[in-house]
């Protein structure tokens, strides 16, 4: 299974997939709008990997089948300053 992936010139470590290169016609316009403009990565064989980098293999496959597309984002992280405040012993009072 080949699948091109985009990277968004507007949101950082967001990642578009899609089934064929330069074909977003599943993609809904306004996570287009979102999205930005797509800038191409490459396209890779989903078939002859075990895994990908922070995406689930199979639900990117899934997602691909039935949506036509699928969206990267990039893992959730704690704010700068909750994470200062727990290394420094600092609770809410």
């Amino acid at each position: 299974m080949l699948t091109a992936i985009y990277k968004s010139p507007k949101k950082a470590d967001t990642y578009l997939f899609v089934t064929k290169r330069d074909d977003f016609s599943n993609v809904p316009a306004p996570l287009m709008e979102t999205f930005g403009t797509p800038i191409y990565v490459m396209i890779i064989d989903l078939a002859r990997r075990t895994k990908l980098g922070i995406a689930d293999l199979e639900t990117v496959k899934q997602k691909l089948t039935d949506d036509g597309f699928y969206l990267q984002l990039p893992p959730h992280t704690e704010s700068l300053l909750d994470e200062f405040r727990k290394q420094n012993g600092v609770t809410d009072s």
